[in-house]
């Protein structure tokens, strides 16, 4: 049977068993598992795949990794210190504007399901003399919790992108931190710029407070400062530098009167589920590895009149919207990137960019999932529907991929806008709309897909 006949089948019970709430480890391994029955069903495949999954090095490091963030996320939200980070941030800002921006985005650099949940009411407050719809209050909330996806190195999906695809921390964040920068900006001019907002009334706030302010912007954020230069500039793997950062909180926390569970903190931070997660899918890749899958995906890439990083690119972008996950588009496709260019920046970096894309432009996101709790079309906070909030960040990540593939080290730029050309047309095109140009909400005329890539 051909092998892209068979990763398609598989991708298919991936898609109905995460439709069905099944866990994304569990549901992988499910599409790793018809994958060897239907290319080389040997039982001794998957016992070698096994026993390669628990003796391997990356398995413990990745584990180890994920365990020490949640505990690093236990600590500063028990002892009080990231509703302090929250509440300074409101009173040290006199813009609304800055806000708006600022409160997710800093949020987001510690990862936790459905994180969108606690900036939410912050960006409500700080929107309450306005009139934003409440899609875009939500866009706005979504987008800035997510800038941090490309440089933080307590990001689920980086640590395991680097840990497949057998980049280094600290050159792979190197190579796409700008890219954060980039995502701010663009989403200020996109986003934020536009809109009319009174400055913030000017508060009095007692020298003690503000002192106490200052405490808890330094505990929340030292953490996250410490592990990425740990990481990037001391080239630690990212188990080390969390456990490191993690045990060095206590003694701080503790010094600082902060009450502190440390039995909490350790026992709290053992998720089974995510253990469960994270052996799945490397199991998945190991089975892929023995049956030779791999090999024979690389060869058949090899021989494609495609460049590689447009098959990439595209396949990241597709399995990031159909998954909404990081941790979706980065196990099935750094596996590929590893066995055809181990160490390759490059092409890590493409599928990353486009992974990222694909899952930020999908109403099975995570952040979406988390809150649709009452309605399945509406957002429990905000009252908005998904489609609706999403059509405000199409313009944003287009132009932020665009932008990535016009790196100098890129040599495919005009596959790859091909691919971009075909996105933006995808994306907009309502129905009715002729297929030559597109129609966007927020933009007062039309414009053609091809024109706007050729701007770009």
């Amino acid at each position: 049977m051909n092998i892209f006949l068979v990763i398609a089948l598989a991708m298919l019970l991936i898609i109905i068993l995460l439709r069905r709430h099944i866990p994304i480890g569990p549901a992988i391994l499910a599409g790793g598992l018809l994958i060897w029955a239907l290319v080389a069903p040997q039982f001794h495949y998957l016992v070698s795949a096994f026993t390669t999954t628990l003796t391997m090095q990356r398995t413990y490091d990745l584990i180890l990794a994920l365990y020490f963030v949640m505990c690093l996320e236990i600590e500063l939200r028990t002892s009080g210190a990231l509703d302090g980070m929250i509440r300074a941030l409101q009173r040290l800002f006199a813009s609304e504007k800055f806000t708006l921006a600022i409160m997710p985005a800093f949020l987001g650099l510690l990862p936790s399901l459905g994180g969108a949940r606690f900036s939410a009411p912050i960006v409500e407050a700080a929107s309450r003399n306005t009139d934003l719809t409440k899609e875009h209050k939500a866009a706005i909330n979504f987008w800035f919790r997510h800038i941090f996806e490309f440089s933080s190195p307590i990001i689920p999906g980086m640590i395991m992108a680097c840990s497949i695809a057998g980049v280094a921390f600290s050159d792979f964040i190197a190579h796409l931190c700008w890219l954060t920068l980039l995502a701010f900006a663009l989403g200020w001019l996109v986003l934020i710029r536009p809109l009319d907002m009174p400055a913030n009334s000017n508060v009095d706030v007692d020298p003690a407070e503000r002192r106490q302010d200052i405490m808890n912007l330094v505990l929340s954020l030292s953490p996250v400062v410490i592990n990425f230069l740990l990481v990037v500039f001391c080239d630690l793997n990212a188990s080390t530098a969390m456990a490191l950062v993690t045990f060095a909180m206590i003694p701080v926390l503790r010094m600082t009167s902060r009450v502190l569970n440390i039995k909490e903190v350790f026992t709290g931070a053992c998720d089974w589920k995510m253990l469960m997660n994270v052996l799945c899918i490397l199991y998945f890749i190991q089975i892929l590895t023995d049956t030779n899958v791999l090999h024979t995906i690389v060869e058949d890439f090899k021989s494609s009149p495609l460049p590689v990083p447009v098959i990439i690119a595209a396949i990241s972008f597709i399995i990031g919207i159909l998954t909404g996950l990081s941790q979706g588009h980065v196990a099935i496709v750094m596996p590929i990137v590893a066995a055809l260019s181990p160490g390759d920046l490059n092409l890590a970096g493409v599928a990353m960019a486009f992974g990222v894309a694909g899952q930020m432009l999908t109403p099975t996101h995570m952040c979406f999932i988390v809150r649709l709790l009452q309605d399945p079309q509406t957002d429990v906070y905000f009252r908005s529907h998904a489609a609706d909030s999403l059509q405000h960040l199409y313009l944003v990540h287009l132009v932020t991929d665009l932008i990535y593939i016009k790196r100098p080290d890129l040599t495919v730029r005009p596959f790859l806008l091909g691919f971009i050309d075909f996105y933006f047309w995808a994306a907009f095109t309502s129905s009715g709309t002729k297929t030559n140009s597109l129609s966007l909400p927020f933009l007062s005329k039309p414009y053609t897909a091809r024109t706007a890539c050729c701007l770009l």
